[in-house]
């Protein structure tokens, strides 16, 4: 966004909204990975006045809205070094088209807070913007969600990921592209789990309040014995296998309880689980690696160079 004036408090928005419907067209609810993560219902706490790429004249017929950004925006753009953010002071600093293309007829979308202690993915709707600090899978499958909610995902992220403090910072480029993932688009029991999982952890948020850090708090907490937290562990039990079922590792012994990690205690696959699940995703990944520089043609592997985003080091 590059300028806090474009957010609004709801109060403003409604307000605005008040004043004249077509404020509609650039007014959305704002989502951060602080209302991701906090959030029960994970929808966001603020709005924000989004004019997207448009024109100056075209922004003009909002004049409620582009007057608050003028008065807010403006003043801090005017010094800003960047030639385009002074002189297009209406529009966000960087805008990004390529999501708003990828996710052009899709109702819903997963998404994710770039940093955090937990690893947690939400399906939410896409009638809103999403902060730079938010991840966004222009997909909505269920069966899409459980893989990456998955121990056998978490272990890929945590192992490859950076930190930042205590918490992960979750990128596309070291979490995401490296990832060999299975073949789960015929998986039925995988998209039946997704939904299942994705269900029950919602009412429990709603029911007890409570947001995705503080709900994996207690999922992590050995203590913790209250049946929806138990239902919630055996869900994720059900959704590792499930996962690992696509993969075809129907031998391997997940061994899930609660296990030292170097996050701390966990609820997760046992350490000698960990240890193989990561030394199979990692032949995996060379494998497609090595399958995708067969396929390539060599001026295209020339022109690139000889690493592939795909192979991890």
């Amino acid at each position: 966004v590059y300028g806090i004036g474009f957010v609004l408090d709801p109060d403003e928005a409604n307000r605005l909204l008040g004043k004249s419907e077509r404020n509609r067209e650039v007014l959305f609810p704002y989502l951060t990975g602080e209302d991701l993560n906090s959030s029960p219902d994970q929808m966001p706490s603020r709005w924000v006045v989004n004019f997207r790429d448009w024109s100056y004249e075209r922004a003009c017929e909002y004049p409620e809205c582009l007057e608050i950004i003028r008065q807010r925006v403006k003043p801090e753009r005017d010094g800003n070094a960047r030639k385009a953010r002074r002189e297009r002071w209406w529009q966000y600093g960087d805008y990004a088209v390529g999501m708003e293309s990828a996710i052009k007829g899709l109702t819903s979308v997963i998404v994710k807070s770039e940093v955090g202690n937990m690893l947690s993915f939400a399906i939410l709707p896409t009638n809103m913007v999403f902060s730079h600090m938010v991840l966004v899978f222009a997909q909505d499958r269920p069966e899409f969600l459980a893989t990456l909610q998955s121990s056998i995902h978490e272990l890929w992220a945590r192992h490859f990921g950076s930190s930042m403090r205590t918490d992960l910072r979750y990128t596309r480029s070291d979490c995401v592209e490296t990832f060999p993932f299975p073949g789960f688009e015929t998986s039925t029991r995988l998209r039946s789990i997704g939904v299942d999982y994705e269900k029950h952890r919602k009412h429990l948020m709603l029911g007890r309040h409570e947001g995705l850090t503080k709900t994996y708090n207690r999922f992590h907490d050995s203590n913790e014995a209250s049946d929806d937290i138990r239902k919630l562990r055996q869900l994720h039990v059900e959704m590792d296998h499930a996962v690992a079922t696509v993969y075809g590792w129907m031998d391997l012994n997940l061994g899930h309880g609660f296990h030292e990690t170097k996050q701390g205690t966990r609820y997760t696959i046992s350490e000698s689980a960990r240890r193989e699940v990561l030394a199979r995703l990692l032949k995996l990944n060379y494998e497609r690696y090595a399958e995708e520089e067969a396929e390539e043609p060599n001026d295209k592997k020339k022109s690139k160079g000889t690493q592939s985003k795909t192979a991890v080091t």
